[in-house]
């Protein structure tokens, strides 16, 4: 979720996870779990109890006003989604595009791109995330727990924290979210491949060396995101099997009551290792976004392996 932390107070083992089986449950569960957050935090209402959360709706001030205004300009119910795919077994760099590459807001997406920022920054210092930082990461990807993203957002200098690092990290098109409001942060499909790319793939696209992530730190996002909690473990798994890691972002818009509903991460089908980014926005409900999401990723992914 975007902005609202998650409601589970011990995350569930791997080992507990199902992938892609048993979605209908898993997405009752977290629309149910999503619904009763967004009324208990009030974040429906005109205006958010606490700004430096940076919640997901427009209820956090004008900052959100241009992404809401292109919400309304949608007719109800046309939802609009991206998705994008790439071999990483296969010769070709650049992903497949299903739908317009233009951008969208991440949501809670964006902590990958915040871990990522982190630990390149770590890296630069010499020194690893201290103990609260790496709980804080831990807390951020395995349960999109929101104060810590707030807390690690402010640690990497907001958005010119982030986009200095995305210009090492091979993205082109992702624009930090104004002040706090790490959640509307905006991104392209295509633009996700290439964090996925600097995070899973093991051919740097990019000789820089000392500019990219290195072994440890890949391996320590990666491992992060195959470790999500069960009720947030949907989205681009249901396009392969076992082995997956993800990281999902949702959030309702307070001015239409639309939601946006995201995806990315690496997923294992046919013998081969894709990483898939699918991003949606004016979906009518939670549950709708999810199966929109997930559909498209296994289309994407069935197309891929096709060629």
């Amino acid at each position: 979720m975007p902005h609202r932390p998650s409601p589970l107070p011990h995350p569930q083992s791997a080992g507990r996870r199902r992938p892609h089986g048993g979605h209908a449950a898993v997405r009752a569960g977290v629309l149910a779990a999503a619904l009763a957050t967004l009324f208990a935090a009030g974040s429906l209402a005109p205006a958010a109890a606490n700004p430096a959360s940076a919640s997901a709706s427009a209820s956090m001030g004008p900052g959100t006003a241009t992404a809401d205004a292109l919400a309304v300009a949608r007719p109800q119910g046309k939802a609009r989604v991206t998705a994008a795919v790439v071999d990483l077994d296969g010769t070709g760099r650049e992903p497949a595009v299903h739908g317009d590459d233009t951008p969208y807001d991440t949501a809670s997406i964006v902590k990958v791109d915040i871990l990522a920022t982190a630990l390149l920054q770590a890296q630069d210092s010499g020194h690893d995330l201290t103990t609260q930082e790496r709980a804080q990461a831990e807390a951020m990807i395995r349960r999109s727990d929101n104060t810590a993203a707030n807390a690690l957002w402010r640690r990497i200098g907001l958005a010119p924290g982030l986009e200095a690092a995305n210009k090492r990290l091979g993205l082109t098109s992702t624009k930090g979210g104004p002040g706090v409001k790490w959640g509307l942060t905006r991104t392209t499909a295509s633009d996700q491949i290439r964090l996925l790319r600097a995070v899973f793939d093991t051919r740097p696209a990019s000789p820089a060396g000392s500019t990219a992530l290195n072994a440890a730190s890949r391996s320590y996002l990666r491992t992060l995101m195959t470790r999500v909690v069960g009720e947030q473990a949907w989205g681009v798994s249901a396009a392969g099997g076992s082995g997956w890691a993800l990281k999902n972002g949702w959030l309702q818009r307070n001015t239409t009551g639309l939601w946006d509903v995201n995806s990315v991460g690496r997923i294992t089908a046919g013998g081969h290792h894709y990483l898939v980014a699918v991003l949606s926005d004016g979906n009518t409900s939670m549950k709708d976004g999810v199966a929109l999401v997930e559909r498209e990723a296994r289309a994407a992914v069935t197309s891929a392996t096709a060629h």
